[in-house]
């Protein structure tokens, strides 16, 4: 689970500690910066836009089915609805037309859906695992354990230590949020304007020490953020409930909504359950991540997705808390199953039990040709670590080997050419990670018919996904490996140090130092060098 999360923790730091300013918000963010040149725009884009107007006017393209494994895709949306899978074998008639097992499945399918609904919040599977040796190891000492049990017992002690130090951190940040959006309330009402400006906070004489630090932080906000009802909205009170969420749901040791699936939860290869509903109750996400794939380029309206040839598939199965091992297994052998030839993965989480299950899905999708993305996290973590893990990965839990010839682990990167360069949240590795992406202030689409900007290695991802697409849609005949050969190898170097927090500390490093190609993704440069690959297979 990626979702918002840098966002929130940033607005409950920031609230925390005063002033609400960083030096990404002071950044001019350019409209589709994401596809920009850095020479002609002055911006680290992709080339996306420079690609189509120079290599691939008038030239031939297919299709491509790229899944979007996450929490769903608003289908109907104004720049999406014409670029959504349709299932040619099924019909929407209560029968299993094509004999896949999966009823009416016509735009994809949902594994977090059920008879009873949909699920939308789950536990984190920290709290799975916990709640899962709770009755062998609850109120046991060491003393009353056998020597081969002594392990199992010290690792669910360190994951129980954990679980509280993040229910703690939850709880803080919720009352935090709480005790500033009360007085935020409670002054808005003393001005007597449901959406006061900057003159308006100016003017405010506190009558309290809350509402003098309140007060603080609001003349640097809407000097940021000049629509109040905006800001609000869409960081106060969007913070409030994600951290209740966390509170409520994702570390509640009580809480389980598989019922609402009816599925046996403890079947990590069961196969056969779920609905079609590929929106689902959240597709914030979902949707946004199918934008920044592929967005309809041609109607003009709102964004430009990389790929002109893609056609989403949504798959469900990642919650508002972790996802489940069957789960993303499931999804991944569904998407393999009815066409799709790359596949979106902006989700990850610390513990994966059933490793082992997905590991079979995803060499399934190896041995069918399929590119697998996978976003590299936002814990600003260093991914070689023995210490830092990130699931799903393409390393096999039985030691066969890896799905690196066909799997791209992407971190975030922003539009700034200089030390900053690596987005500050991004996961990094200097053997873990391929390539970097934009991930920062990425504007695509969200349900509704509506567009929003996030942040995160959930929004570099789609970026590579959208240019593996384009590249398999323009030279068909190439294999997934030599897609990632051909993205790998065109990267624009970063030959300059990076700012990296190490602990505490502030550290430059070489950008080498944070993953295996050096550099971040270039379309224009991909393409260049696919199409050079496609004539000398051609030759062959």
């Amino acid at each position: 689970m990626f979702k918002n999360k840098i966002k929130y923790l940033f607005i409950a730091l920031a609230l925390a500690m005063g002033p609400f300013i960083s030096e990404a918000q002071n950044l001019t963010y350019k409209a589709n910066w994401q596809n920009l040149d850095l020479v002609s725009d002055t911006t680290f884009g992709i080339s996306t836009e420079k690609a189509y107007q120079e290599l691939l006017k008038n030239k031939k393209a297919v299709n491509v089915v790229v899944a979007v494994i996450d929490g769903g895709v608003d289908i109907s949306h104004e720049d999406l609805k014409s670029v959504i899978y349709t299932n040619p074998k099924e019909k929407l008639d209560g029968k299993d037309d094509d004999k896949n097992g999966y009823i009416d499945d016509i735009n994809g399918w949902d594994f977090l859906g059920g008879p009873k609904g949909d699920v939308e919040f789950e536990t984190l599977e920290l709290v799975r695992q916990i709640r899962a040796l709770n009755p062998k190891y609850e109120n046991k000492s060491t003393d009353s354990l056998s020597k081969t049990n002594e392990a199992e017992y010290l690792k669910y002690l360190n994951m129980k230590n954990e679980l509280n130090q993040k229910l703690t951190e939850a709880k803080n940040n919720l009352n935090g949020i709480y005790g500033f959006k009360t007085v935020l309330e409670n002054m808005v009402k003393k001005m007597g304007k449901e959406n006061p400006a900057l003159a308006d906070f100016e003017a405010f004489e506190p009558t309290e020490r809350g509402e003098a630090q309140v007060k603080k932080v609001m003349l640097n906000v809407m000097k940021e953020e000049p629509d109040f009802a905006t800001f609000k909205k869409e960081q106060i009170d969007a913070a409030f409930d994600h951290f209740k969420e966390q509170v409520d749901y994702n570390y509640n040791i009580d809480y389980n909504p598989r019922d609402i699936v009816g599925d046996d939860e403890n079947d990590p290869r069961q196969k056969i359950y779920g609905n079609n509903d590929v929106t689902g109750p959240d597709a914030l996400h979902g949707t946004h991540v199918a934008g920044i794939i592929g967005a309809n380029r041609d109607n003009n309206l709102g964004i430009k997705g990389v790929a002109n040839h893609a056609i989403i598939m949504s798959v469900r199965a990642v919650p508002n808390g972790d996802e489940r091992d069957k789960d993303v297994a499931n999804a991944i052998r569904y998407a393999v199953d009815n066409g799709a030839k790359v596949i979106n993965m902006s989700f990850g989480k610390g513990y994966s039990p059933h490793k082992d299950v997905v590991d079979d899905a995803v060499k399934y999708a190896v041995s069918k040709d399929v590119l697998l993305v996978h976003a590299a996290g936002n814990d600003d973590m260093n991914l070689d670590l023995e210490s830092s893990k990130n699931y799903p990965n393409r390393i096999y839990a039985d030691q066969t080997g890896t799905a690196a010839p066909s799997w791209i682990e992407v971190g975030a990167s922003g539009p700034t050419d200089d030390a900053s360069l690596k987005a500050s949240f991004s996961n990094y590795g200097k053997t873990s990670v391929d390539v970097f992406a934009p991930g920062e202030r990425i504007y695509s689409t969200t349900p509704n018919s509506t567009y929003t900007e996030e942040d995160g290695t959930s929004m570099a991802s789609p970026v590579v996904a959208g240019l593996a697409t384009l590249i398999r849609s323009y030279f068909p005949k190439l294999t997934a490996p030599e897609v990632k050969n051909a993205i790998m190898q065109s990267v624009v170097k970063v030959n300059h140090p990076v700012e990296l927090m190490i602990g505490k500390d502030k550290k430059t490093v070489p950008f080498s130092d944070l993953c295996i190609s050096g550099g971040v993704v270039n379309t224009y440069n991909a393409i260049k060098l696919a199409e050079s690959m496609a004539k000398t297979s051609a030759k062959k």
